[in-house]
């Protein structure tokens, strides 16, 4: 019986182990969209919003965006990462998220879409790991 106490889960074999390891999937998603993103990326993340003032006082760079975003996407990965064990995940969850995150940015989606997007992408992950891909 796989346990759940510890991190990475060691395999998804039942619904219930899909359902535990969605679950957390799901908590590490609302912990790294909310307080650990911070008004510092939320705004800084979106190429059309100034870019945000940085603590060395220099001037920032107009692709500072890229770097913000790519640091929000890289906390997301590294939950999934935690979790799964997943490497092949974590590699996903970057690129994943960043894209959603880029369209949403970008007008293309809203709030809810992008937050159904970033679920379906984590019950992808459990799918996947069911299949045996991880």
């Amino acid at each position: 019986m796989p346990r759940y106490d510890t991190l990475p889960f060691e395999s998804v074999v039942s619904f219930a182990d899909a359902a535990a390891v969605l679950f957390a999937l799901v908590i590490g998603h609302a912990l790294a969209d909310f307080p650990l993103q911070g008004d510092f990326l939320s705004r800084g993340k979106n190429r059309h919003l100034p870019p945000p003032k940085l603590a060395d006082g220099d001037s920032q760079p107009s692709y500072l965006w890229a770097f913000l975003m790519s640091a929000h996407a890289m906390i997301h990965a590294g939950f999934v990462w935690v979790i799964t064990g997943s490497i092949l995940f974590a590699a996903l969850e970057f690129i994943l998220h960043w894209l959603i995150d880029v369209l949403k940015c970008e007008g293309k989606t809203g709030f809810a879409m992008d937050q159904f997007l970033h679920v379906a992408t984590k019950v992808l992950f459990i799918v996947m790991w069911w299949a045996g891909y991880s």
